[in-house]
């Protein structure tokens, strides 16, 4: 029987982005006025909720404080914990022998600091974040980074049908997007064209099981 490489995207699959920048919000807003940080946090969410410049409003109100606040969310560490179905989904993956890898986009110290907080980023047989590699998704060699003289099947599991499909598409890799609860940062259009989106569409991680086996 074939071996598996089952590659997984980072955010809003693995974790949901929105708490990455839920987590920054409550450091910027505890570094802006601790004395007043649980209202802050709660009005740069509401900011952030009405597509309003978030980071140009904490600018002038806090005019005098001497902090990077785009350099405070790109490099915290995040409070995050990892969801107990994708801990389940990883380790089935793991318990089967099957090869786990991971492409993202973003910075590398943004990403790594994700990966560390939830604990999974020694799971992995292969990572690829695009600072790191030098090219980003849809760029077919973040994916064939992936594929070397084995004879494998390979899965991608993504969510956004901007960018995250075209290639293993075009690879030959079966591809299972999953589908927005309402929290994903970029939203999803499944009317896109054949090769755009996804073969496959779940709504819980945990479905993944069924077609990776």
């Amino acid at each position: 029987m074939k071996g598996k490489y089952i590659i997984f995207d980072l955010d809003d699959t693995l974790m949901y982005e929105i708490e990455y920048l839920e987590s920054a919000y409550h450091e910027i807003a505890e570094l802006l006025d601790i004395q007043n940080k649980e209202m802050l946090y709660q009005d740069m969410i509401n900011w952030y909720h009405d597509k309003k410049d978030v980071f140009g409003i904490l600018e002038e109100k806090y005019s005098h404080a001497k902090i990077d606040l785009l350099d405070i969310y790109r490099n915290h560490f995040p409070k995050i914990k990892i969801a107990e179905e994708v801990k389940f989904v990883l380790d089935y993956i793991i318990g089967k022998s099957y090869k786990l890898g991971l492409i993202t986009d973003g910075r590398s110290v943004t990403q790594r600091n994700k990966l560390r907080a939830l604990d999974i980023e020694d799971l992995f047989d292969k990572i690829i974040i695009s600072e790191e590699f030098g090219s980003s998704k849809p760029d077919f060699k973040n994916y064939e980074g992936f594929m070397g003289t084995e004879d494998l099947d390979y899965f991608y599991i993504g969510d956004n049908t901007k960018k995250d499909f075209i290639a293993p598409n075009s690879l030959g890799w079966v591809t299972i997007a999953l589908k927005d609860a309402g929290k994903n940062i970029h939203k999803q259009d499944f009317d896109w064209s054949e090769e755009h989106r996804p073969q496959i569409i779940i709504n819980n991680i945990k479905e993944i099981i069924s077609y990776i086996n």
